[in-house]
């Protein structure tokens, strides 16, 4: 997995970075001052840094400077800086981009694969690893066949599998028995019993909800049959934090 590391003081900024970044599927690591940049490039060997210019009373680009002596890892400017000689200027210094604040994370991406794919690391490698479909904790990948919540690699067969991407992929649609059969299965009613999709619902739930008795991903429609819930994340986080 492609790894970044964000360093900047803006705890807002770092945990928007963090959060998005890690939905495309890299592996984040945070650092907000420059010590603490150095330490983790050298431990870590990140494969691109994202760098703000302005790191509280540091100047993002002495810190530059010491990277350059110990990595030529491909190093991103974060600023608010907009200028032109501002740009050159770290360019010159070895910066192998520019994001100005602020900034769109549509364009964030762009600037990453592009500085990826210059310095030779295998995006294509990233794009098999990020997961297609994300809510919150749950992240699903249909290149690689997994699905993991809250970091956790679940043990799904492969009927579980294509059920949960299925209904994920159209969230809070409703989908009765039969018409799961069909799209899931590639059968119907007339050539299998539709206690199948029962019993894998039942079966997909006890690996994905916190309680199966009370399902917050997968719910049913009664008289219907079953949807995909996004507004599970919600609840989640909720339920965390007032039990916190």
């Amino acid at each position: 997995m492609t790894k970044i590391l964000v360093v900047d003081d803006d705890t807002e900024i770092t945990k928007l970075l963090d959060t998005f970044l890690s939905g495309e599927g890299y592996d984040v690591a945070v650092s907000s001052n420059g010590a603490g940049a150095l330490s983790a490039a050298s431990s870590l060997d990140p494969d691109l840094v994202i760098l703000d210019i302005v790191l509280g009373n540091e100047d993002g680009r002495e810190v530059l400077r010491e990277l350059r002596l110990i990595s030529d890892v491909p190093t991103i400017f974060l600023t608010g800086r907009g200028l032109e000689t501002e740009r050159i200027a770290g360019l010159k210094l070895g910066a192998d981009d520019y994001i100005v604040k602020p900034f769109s994370l549509g364009e964030v991406s762009a600037r990453i694969e592009s500085v990826l794919r210059r310095s030779g690391i295998n995006t294509l490698q990233h794009q098999i690893d990020a997961p297609n479909i994300v809510f919150g904790d749950l992240q699903i990948n249909d290149s690689t066949h997994e699905v993991r919540l809250a970091g956790e690699l679940l043990d799904l067969t492969s009927k579980e599998f294509a059920l949960l991407s299925f209904m994920a992929s159209s969230p809070r649609q409703v989908y009765s028995r039969a018409q799961l059969l069909e799209h899931v299965w590639s059968s119907s009613s007339e050539w299998q019993n539709e206690a199948t999709v029962t019993e894998h619902i039942r079966r997909l739930r006890a690996k994905i909800e916190v309680d199966a008795d009370h399902p917050l991903w997968i719910k049913t429609v009664r008289g219907v049959g079953y949807r995909f819930e996004p507004q599970a994340m919600n609840h989640a986080v909720n339920h965390a934090v007032n039990h916190a």
